[in-house]
């Protein structure tokens, strides 16, 4: 057993105390009541990548939440690697889908379930873990630093000026994140690019009041009514997106490709019965694969308005209201989607409605060839823990930044997750396996060692 493996077995219980502790902070970024667990959450990272060895560690104010930025810089000849993560979280709701407090974590089956887990306290903690055991083995062989965000789930809205501003500070040769997934443990994978994001929120208004829908109904637009109408427009009988020039850009994977991809692992009745449901669901002539890796898609996020309360009454409610998203592909531009979104609901609005379309944060598609320094180095660190060469795979999610970081910092990035699909990612009972969160720690030293070599 190497050192390294040595160390991480004799401290695994107090890295995961640690974890636990980093979980049971609510940071979540979409809601102001949130923003002084923010400030505690930033601060406890700052702490744990002191703890960890980094040289420097500083909390640095945006317009919205603070970054947490460290370092670790052994010789300013050898490479260095940025770590980028994100401390910020999804709001938990519905609460009552929960099986435990979101952010009270349990240990259940060999799982820590708890908003945050896998995405990304988990595993960008597996980063700052892995940082005290180079350091604490006198292993350490690159230069390391961490840019550790707090608006990732909201768009990474300040993130822009904050490397714009600091390039010379996050100058480093790899950028390392670890927020994707792997297909499983037995048949570990790398994510090769994420789609991008556009997200809008529509609303929609009728009367200046409710109105009683046994006098009005009927004769007067339901706004409920008229966005249901409009949101099923946006896809044709065989699935396909039908607002003009959606597609305008798309990247067409090549049939060999294609073929590559449906290689892959993938068990379409395993899927269906993980997620209880009957049928899968999505554009003609396209795998779920490819759905979810090559194929751009729009979805609704939340529906509401009118009376939800308990019991009954019977209005036609003045306004209604909708969040939707498209995920993008490599050659779509999320301000051009963006546009062609919010004209497409504005001019389908019928007689009778008033409807306001407005931009929430996007982000573009990313993709890093499989030849890179940093893709070797990925794969190499994977065969010495999993025994097996990791699967290139494309990600469905979106991890808004990496364009910006590519194009402001200049070097490629390397998606490194020990996340599984079936996490509950933004769902209720978010989990992160426990055999995930230590092989990351055990890998990531890896990956270290050989892209210094």
């Amino acid at each position: 057993m190497n050192s390294w493996k040595v160390y991480q077995e004799t401290h695994k219980e107090r890295f995961l105390s640690e974890l636990l502790d980093l979980l049971k902070i609510p940071s979540v970024s979409a809601r102001k009541e949130h923003n002084q667990d923010m400030v505690i959450c930033a601060e406890m990272v700052k702490l744990r990548l002191q703890e960890a060895g980094a040289d420097w560690v500083e909390i640095i104010p945006t317009e919205g939440h603070p970054i947490v930025y460290g370092e670790k810089i052994i010789d300013p000849t050898k490479p260095t690697v940025l770590v980028y993560g994100h401390y910020d979280v999804q709001p938990a709701d519905p609460l009552e889908l929960w099986h435990s407090a979101p952010f009270n974590p349990e240990i259940r089956d060999g799982k820590i379930f708890a908003r945050g887990a896998c995405d990304d306290k988990g595993q960008f903690y597996m980063h700052i873990k892995a940082l005290e055991t180079m350091v604490q083995t006198k292993t350490l062989t690159t230069n390391i630093k961490f840019c550790i965000e707090g608006e990732e789930e909201i768009g990474s809205p300040n993130l822009a000026k904050f490397v714009e501003k600091h390039k010379e500070q996050l100058k480093a040769d790899v950028i390392l994140i670890s927020d994707t997934s792997m297909i499983s443990m037995d048949t570990p994978s790398i994510d090769i690019g994420v789609r991008g994001l556009s997200y809008i929120e529509v609303e929609v208004t009728g009367a200046d009041r409710d109105l009683h829908s046994g006098v009005y109904g009927g004769a007067v637009a339901n706004p409920l009514t008229i966005l249901s109408k409009m949101i099923a427009s946006c896809h044709d009988q065989n699935n396909h997106i039908t607002i003009p020039g959606f597609y305008d850009d798309v990247e067409e994977v090549s049939l060999e490709d294609r073929k590559k991809m449906a290689a892959l692992p993938f068990d379409v009745e395993s899927y269906k019965k993980d997620l209880t449901i009957d049928e899968v669901w999505g554009e003609k002539g396209y795998t779920t694969s490819e759905r979810t890796g090559i194929r751009p898609t729009l979805e609704v996020n939340g529906m509401w308005g009118g009376y939800i309360g308990e019991g009954s009454k019977t209005v036609l409610p003045s306004k209604a209201y909708a969040k939707i998203s498209a995920r993008l592909v490599p050659n779509q531009s999320s301000a051009i989607i963006t546009e062609k979104l919010i004209k497409y609901f504005t001019e389908i609005a019928p007689p009778g409605v008033k409807v306001v379309a407005k931009e929430h944060h996007g982000g573009e598609p990313y993709v890093t060839p499989i030849d890179s320094k940093g893709y070797k180095a990925a794969a190499a660190a994977i065969h010495d823990t999993f025994g097996k060469d990791p699967v290139p795979v494309r990600g469905g999610g979106s991890i808004p930044i990496c364009s910006l970081f590519e194009k402001e910092l200049g070097v490629k990035i390397i998606f490194m997750g020990f996340g599984l699909d079936s996490d509950n990612l933004h769902s209720p009972n978010e989990k992160y396996d426990l055999q995930n969160f230590y092989k990351g720690i055990e890998t990531i030293p890896y990956f270290h060692k050989h892209f210094a070599g």
